[in-house]
């Protein structure tokens, strides 16, 4: 994270990525004994290919655009966060989309967040720094980063505050109804970051910076205090010999029962964001490697028959021959 933070080119920043990404993922599948772990990490593994190879797509286009991979020729003239960047309004566009699916992906934005809770699978420790303060702000970091690429389009300004506004929304949402405490977190640590991008998409750069920092300490403690916590909690409870309830909300933004009975559903579901992912992505890709497959296979039958087929048969009275020279060595090895 280090190496993210002080590269001065775009090709250090992803290799601190790659390098962020394995960490995760491997530490997502610490307990390698069990099942899950390794599916959970599997995921996370896919969903940052995704992710770095739309940011590996960027930087070679701003290489090509700007014949630069140091960040100040890169964002143009004047140095963060004055600079101005050079390249044209529709090439921003292009550019910043694929940052901001990089991001998304990183940072376990919308439609990427079903990963979140599946890297709780790690030990507490990990998932602490991991997704209370490194990885799940790195994408948000390259948002910053590269803020002046951003001012230059106004839809990808808008489109970056939406995205962020959909993901705060729906992590207060989940946060809500998970029934462990550290899923509760994660969700809760991916509605700050939503707020982050919201303010990187307004321009608000400091106060984003500022909330990095802030959001990246206080979830830390949080994550770290949990398991200690639910044991301070039980010992309560066993002193007093009841059950510690809390006083019913009397808030209720949502009128109608159908409509909280549908918000709690669409929570307790975690936004079927695994499910969409499942099938606008994932399933595509599976059907064409398929049928890849298929027709590696239908090839590779093809020419095997073609190998098969003699074109010129050998004679009858060579293969007698043939049969009778054999026929020795064979009683000589019975013998």
């Amino acid at each position: 994270m280090i190496l993210s933070s002080l590269a001065g080119t775009i090709e250090t920043l992803f290799i601190g990525w790659e390098l962020v990404g394995l960490s995760s993922a491997l530490l997502v599948a610490y307990f390698h004994e069990r099942p899950a772990p390794v599916r959970n990490a599997q995921r996370v593994w896919s969903v940052y290919r995704i992710a770095d190879a739309s940011f590996l797509i960027a930087a070679l286009t701003l290489h090509h655009l700007t014949g630069e991979g140091d960040f100040d020729g890169l964002m143009g003239s004047g140095s963060w966060p004055e600079g101005r960047a050079t390249i044209s309004q529709g090439h921003a566009l292009f550019v910043g989309l694929l940052l901001l699916v990089a991001a998304a992906g990183k940072s376990a934005l919308v439609p990427f967040s079903g990963w979140l809770p599946r890297a709780m699978e790690g030990p507490t420790p990990s998932s602490a720094v991991f997704y209370g303060s490194l990885s799940v702000h790195l994408g948000a970091f390259l948002l910053l980063r590269v803020s002046p690429v951003l001012e230059r389009s106004a839809a990808l300004c808008i489109a970056v505050v939406l995205l962020g506004l959909v993901s705060a929304v729906t992590g207060a949402l989940i946060e809500r109804v998970q029934t462990d405490v550290k899923s509760a977190l994660a969700f809760a640590s991916l509605t700050q970051v939503g707020i982050i991008v919201m303010e990187i998409g307004c321009g608000l750069r400091y106060i984003a910076l500022i909330h990095i920092i802030g959001h990246a300490c206080m979830r830390t403690l949080q994550l770290l205090r949990a398991p200690t916590l639910l044991h301070d909690y039980h010992t309560l409870e066993n002193a007093i010999g009841g059950h510690l309830t809390g006083e019913p909300s009397s808030d209720r933004p949502v009128n109608g029962q159908r409509a909280r009975t549908w918000l709690y559903r669409f929570a307790l579901e975690r936004a079927c964001l695994d499910a969409s992912l499942d099938r606008f992505i994932v399933r595509p890709f599976v059907l064409a490697f398929r049928w890849c497959n298929q027709a590696e296979q239908r090839w590779i039958r093809f020419l095997s028959n073609r190998g098969t087929t003699s074109p010129d048969p050998l004679p009858a009275k060579s293969v007698t021959a043939e049969a009778s020279t054999v026929e020795p060595a064979t009683e000589a090895f019975h013998v």
